[in-house]
């Protein structure tokens, strides 16, 4: 073999090794992003002590066709140094509804406040903490 080819061969086979992982790695399906990419109550991943600071908690209140959803993450607020970020509202097919920022200096508990109208179906909501990742929990909506 010349030495030419042989670096080639080297080189085709790093990047083949590369490739190979990676590509893996983008391959999960949405059932097993959980506890990879987003964690629940199920599957808190390498988080397994910060479920009960973390997990968004939802309360659903209707009246007549409205639906209002409060939630709130059981978390401290230490301005910027460890703080929720935001909560995310997406629908049943976890297509985006609505979100709320929280800014760490004035907001002292994350809770925001939804309304939807006319909606059935079930609700996924996101809390996502600027240490510990993103968190997911869900409820239906009668």
């Amino acid at each position: 073999m010349q030495r030419r080819d042989f670096i080639n061969l080297t080189a085709v086979s790093a990047g083949a090794s590369l490739v190979v992982p990676v590509s893996a790695a983008f391959a999960r399906s949405k059932d097993n992003a959980e506890g990879g990419v987003y964690f629940t109550k199920k599957n808190p991943g390498r988080w397994s002590n910060k479920v009960g600071g973390h997990l968004p908690n939802i309360k659903i209140k209707k009246y007549d066709n409205k639906i209002n959803i409060t939630v709130t993450t059981a978390h401290a607020m230490d301005g910027y140094a460890h703080y929720i970020v935001k909560h995310v509202l997406l629908d049943q097919n976890y297509n985006f509804l609505d979100e709320k920022m929280f800014d760490p200096t004035k907001d002292q508990v994350p809770v925001s406040n939804f309304t939807l109208e006319n909606y059935k179906g079930y609700v996924h909501l996101l809390s996502m903490c600027n240490k510990h990742d993103v968190w997911l929990s869900g409820k239906k909506v009668w």
